[in-house]
């Protein structure tokens, strides 16, 4: 297959992939959720930051005491 371009018969094919296509979906699956994590963890624990700050500030602690 040097310098050809991969051609499947039909939709079925490009999925199942000669047989490998459970672990070729499940891979790219596992990828998504990775990459889906790495935006949805800091953007969480930033807004937890947030409300915490807001809530010590509300209270009067004093912010310079405490350590991340």
């Amino acid at each position: 297959m040097v310098g050809g371009a991969v051609k499947f018969e039909s939709l079925s094919d490009f999925f199942h992939m000669g047989g490998h296509g459970v672990y070729i979906w499940v891979a790219y699956g596992l990828t998504m959720v990775v990459l889906a994590a790495n935006i949805w963890w800091p953007v969480m624990v930033r807004r937890k930051v947030i409300r915490s700050g807001k809530l010590a500030m509300s209270k009067g602690i004093d912010l310079s005491l405490i350590h991340i």
